[in-house]
């Protein structure tokens, strides 16, 4: 069985439902994985958007989630609904948690990036992309990616 993320609200490739974006309430979408590889000890997300003006912009990092975990329910982040052990980092609004798509122009990319690692993370809460990146080098043992696209309706 294949390490992979899915999301009961929209499907790799297709727009992102405006509920979990600027536009709309702005909550994290429902996200589920299966396959998780033997002796995994923690999961890692992280969602970003390659298509920002400035280069990539992170929107949501959620560490140390335990392995038994194969889902996030819809508003998990905004209503404190995370498993036991995970941790969030800081997305480039300087604040932690999920902030959803709100692209400038045109239609943007939104990569849900989930890592399966042979360690758990002694990393803070609000630690930020780089400083996760650089955490989990040489313990990432599976990756699995979700993308969602979005433009805004103005």
């Amino acid at each position: 069985m294949s390490f992979k993320i899915t999301s009961s609200a929209f499907k790799d490739g297709e727009m992102i439902p405006s509920k979990y974006t600027c536009d709309g309430e702005n909550i994290s979408p429902p996200l589920s994985w299966s396959g998780i590889p033997e002796g995994i000890k923690s999961l890692a997300l992280i969602n970003d958007d390659p298509d920002a003006p400035i280069g990539d912009w992170v929107h949501w990092i959620v560490f140390n989630i335990p392995p038994e975990v194969n889902e996030f329910k819809e508003a998990a982040s905004n209503k404190n609904l995370l498993p036991k052990g995970a941790i969030e980092g800081l997305n480039d609004w300087h604040r932690k948690g999920y902030g959803g798509p709100c692209p400038p122009s045109g239609v943007h990319r939104y990569f849900f990036k989930l890592y399966a690692l042979d360690i758990v993370l002694s990393l803070k809460e609000g630690a930020t992309k780089k400083q996760l990146l650089d955490a989990m080098k040489g313990h990432i043992k599976a990756t699995a990616q979700l993308v969602g696209k979005y433009q805004r309706k103005r």
